[in-house]
Parts: structure tokens; C-alpha cells; sequence
């Protein structure tokens, strides 16, 4: 798991690989914490800006040696543990032998990478106080430290229809809840939001954050994985339209600049709404599913 959050966090990453490597770990009798995504950015530098964090694309990636010749970089740093088995039956070291990086444009040496940090980071603080996730590669500068006014919807569609109604300014933090594991269920792909912030010039002005999930198509200040849910009774549950929220990504951080008091008023006459789907598989498993910060494993 180490040499896979490594690898990960040099590419760039996918937001979903903090819900991925959980869950596998957790199918292996390992808890594997959304805390040490964090330990592991912090000594990883990141080497490549595939698309939509730059512009190039995994054809790239592959004409300049693939991820074996991201492994081989990171080697140079003992950043991996080459003495591990594989599938192929030798070990990492094994297979890395005569690897090149045959485009240090593409993919960055070790000592000039895009940044000193990986990919991904998880951030904590009253919003969420297990953790959410970011993909700090594909975030602008302007966007790595933001405060603005919350924009709270209930549902995806609800957010898409305003963000296209032009009800979104510059500043504002799109808040989209009740759209995680539980929630949901499901914890469907939310790639139409990001995309419309994008497209309507906000990308660099505007914040979202979700209790949902996103791909690796994202781009901007777009945090997900918002843990506890809040159909699980999570602090994101109880924000309200012009709420101050404050994002600091460098520190990894994100609250929300509410009195704890009237938030714990706003628990107390909180009433979790009915499950969107009453029958059926999903419903079983809305019953089941734990919080994102673990993977989304039944349980």
C-alpha cells in the first residue's frame, strides 16, 4: 500500500484512490487511515501533470516510459520498497532494470519535479472532522487558501441548475451534501458540477465541496469525500446558505466559522431526510455502508 500511495501521489493522482486503497486495505485486514495520505504527500514530490491538472495525456505518460519510468524516479529518492514480489514474479527492482525516462517533460526527474508534494491531500477541521480529499495538483494557486459564503444544496441536480442559472459569483463555496455513501447511496460520480464551475470561468474563484465524490477529471478547488456524511449527522449537514467557510490546503485545513454552539442548536432540530431509494439492493446497502474516510466498506 505504501509503494501504491507513493506512485500514486507522484502521478497526480485520483481523489478516488483515498476511497480504492482503503477498501482494499480494509479487505485485507489492514486499516489503512486517510492521515497517512498526508505523510506520504509530504515526502513525495509530485512528477507529472496529466490532464486536466496540464495538458498531457497518458499516451504521453507512455511514450515517455509509463509508470515503470515514474517508478524508476522515484527509486532514486528510496521512495519506493524495490524488494517486494509482483505479479510478474520478480520483484520491483527486478523490473525496473534499464528503465528510462525517455521525456523529462512529461515525466519531471525526481530533483525538478512540478512540486515537493504529492498529488493528494486530506483535509481535516470542523467541517470535517474525519477527513476529506483534495486533488492540491489540479487547484490553482489563488484557490489553495480560500474563505467565501456557502452555497448549500441537497442534491447534485439542485447545484448544476443553479450554477447554470448563473447564481453562483465568484467567492462563493458550493456546498453539495447528501450525496455520499450513504446519502447518495452510492456515492455516484459527480463530474457535472466540477465541469460547469469550469465552464462558466469559476474554476479559479470558486470552491466546491462535497460529501459525494469526483474522478480523476477534476480540476479547481473541488474536495470531496466530506467525512462523517451528512447522512450520518456529519457538521456538513448542519451548514446553512451564507455560512463563512474557510479552506487552507497547505495546512490541511477546512472548517466552517460557525459558534459550536449553534451548530450543536442546528444538530438538535436536524432531521436526517428519507433515503432516496426505499427498496432494493441500494437500500441494503445505504443500511450498511460505513463513511467514506474508511473506504465505504459494508459493514
Amino acid at each position: 500500500f505504501h509503494n501504491a500511495e507513493t506512485l500514486d501521489m507522484a502521478l497526480g493522482c485520483s481523489t478516488n484512490s483515498m476511497l480504492h486503497l482503503p477498501a482494499i486495505a480494509h479487505e485485507c485486514g489492514i486499516e489503512l487511515s486517510l492521515d497517512h495520505a498526508n505523510e506520504i504527500s509530504r515526502r513525495t514530490p509530485n512528477l507529472c501533470h496529466l490532464a486536466p491538472a496540464g495538458d498531457t495525456y497518458i499516451e504521453d505518460l507512455d511514450r515517455a516510459g509509463g509508470v515503470y519510468a515514474v517508478m524508476k524516479e522515484l527509486t532514486k529518492k528510496d521512495l519506493l520498497d524495490t524488494s517486494l514480489m509482483t505479479v510478474t514474479g520478480r520483484t520491483v527492482a527486478e523490473n525496473l532494470e534499464g528503465v528510462e525516462d525517455l521525456d523529462p517533460e512529461i515525466i519531471r526527474p525526481i530533483d525538478r519535479p512540478y512540486s515537493p508534494y504529492g498529488g493528494i491531500a486530506v483535509l481535516k477541521g470542523s467541517l470535517a472532522p474525519d477527513g476529506c480529499v483534495v486533488k492540491q495538483s489540479a487547484v490553482a494557486e489563488e484557490m489553495m487558501v480560500h474563505t467565501g459564503p456557502a452555497r448549500v444544496f441537497d442534491s447534485e441536480d439542485e447545484a448544476i441548475q443553479a450554477i447554470y442559472q448563473g447564481q453562483i459569483r465568484p467567492g462563493d463555496v458550493v456546498v453539495i451534501r447528501y450525496e455520499g455513501p450513504k446519502g447518495g447511496p452510492g456515492m455516484r460520480e459527480m463530474l457535472n458540477p466540477t465541469s460547469a464551475i469550469a465552464g462558466m470561468g469559476l474554476d479559479k474563484s470558486v470552491a466546491l465541496i462535497t460529501d459525494g465524490r469526483f474522478s480523476g477529471a477534476t480540476r479547481g478547488a473541488s474536495i470531496g469525500h466530506v467525512s462523517p456524511e451528512a447522512a450520518l449527522g456529519g457538521p456538513i449537514a448542519f451548514v446553512e446558505e451564507g455560512d463563512t467557510i474557510a479552506i487552507d490546503i497547505p495546512n490541511c485545513k477546512i472548517d466552517v466559522l460557525v459558534d459550536p454552539a449553534v451548530l450543536e442548536e442546528r444538530k438538535a432540530k436536524w432531521v436526517c431526510p428519507e433515503p432516496r431509494v426505499q427498496t432494493g439492493y441500494l437500500r441494503r446497502y445505504a443500511k450498511q455502508v460505513t463513511s467514506a474516510a474508511r473506504g465505504a466498506v459494508l459493514e
